[in-house]
């Protein structure tokens, strides 16, 4: 065994001789402990191929926290008179922010305000327009109740005139609002016979005049107040109507003047008065008499 001794003794010398004998590692990097997911112990134990002792790597961390000690205080020296500067802005800045939450306030009251103006300003609106149409709709009712009075009145100067004799030849036409355009009246020195034969054609004006007074008045509503008040006006008119048109019956059969046209013609008006059977019953009572 002591002849092993020497020998050990030299290969311990050999070791020192080779670890003297190592590069020394390059210094850390800083980029190294940058890194968002650092993690201490990982980064140490990928340090096993330095081939350092864990000396030479405390060491190196000592320096490298010195370094970065030094580096932050000569960035503090540097830039001191910043940060005084910057506790003097922050100082008072609670009472700015309380200024700023009372304008946030007033400018919210301002447009709280504003909104509840321009909600009254659009009910008025609203409520304007619905009483603007309901004047509009007002007025239209008011206009057909004006025009049936001026029609019905129309109606019954042409009856007055016709049953005067003052256009028993002459003929009227009706306008859109069924009034007559012009009346033909028999010159004032001629004579007028009472067999003179009435024009069928104002007749069928008449009746047509009667009709549409009948549709509008309908239109209106036969239960309003002025138009229950017309009735007894209308029965009036259209008895002068029927008046007439046994006139024309009569004067038909006296005249014998194109009998059965005219007597078409006359039970044509008839009917659109929805008095057909009267027609009948008066040819029949002509009929028997003779």
């Amino acid at each position: 065994m002591n002849q092993f001794g020497p020998e050990d003794g030299l290969e311990g010398d050999s070791d020192d001789e080779n670890h003297d004998n190592l590069p020394y590692p390059e210094a850390l990097l800083r980029s190294d402990f940058l890194s968002p997911d650092f993690d201490a112990s990982k980064y140490l134990s990928s340090l096993s191929d330095r081939h350092q002792t864990l000396e030479d790597l405390q060491s190196d961390l000592r320096e490298r926290s010195q370094l970065l000690s030094k580096e932050l205080l000569d960035l503090v020296n540097s830039n001191h008179e910043q940060f005084l500067n910057l506790g003097s802005n922050l100082k008072g800045g609670e009472e700015q922010l309380e200024d700023i939450r009372v304008s946030l306030l007033g400018f919210k009251s301002g447009v709280l305000d504003i909104r509840a103006k321009v909600h009254a300003k659009k009910t008025k609106i609203e409520r304007l327009i619905c009483e603007k149409g309901n004047i509009n709709r007002q007025i239209t009712f008011g206009r057909k109740l004006l025009e049936v009075d001026m029609r019905l009145e129309d109606l019954e100067d042409r009856l007055a005139s016709m049953s005067l004799g003052q256009i028993t030849n002459g003929t009227f036409e009706s306008h859109n609002t069924y009034k007559f355009r012009e009346e033909i009246i028999n010159d004032e020195n001629q004579t007028v016979s009472p067999f003179s034969p009435i024009s069928l054609e104002n007749l069928h004006w008449l009746s047509t005049d009667f009709c549409s007074i009948e549709s509008l008045m309908a239109e209106i509503g036969t239960d309003n107040p002025f138009i229950i008040a017309q009735k007894a006006r209308m029965i009036k008119s259209k008895n002068e109507i029927f008046v007439n048109l046994r006139k024309a019956l009569i004067q038909n059969k006296i005249t014998e003047e194109d009998e059965k046209i005219r007597i078409l013609k006359l039970l044509t008006i008839y009917r659109e008065l929805g008095a057909a059977n009267r027609a009948i019953n008066i040819l029949r009572e002509f009929k028997l008499k003779e």
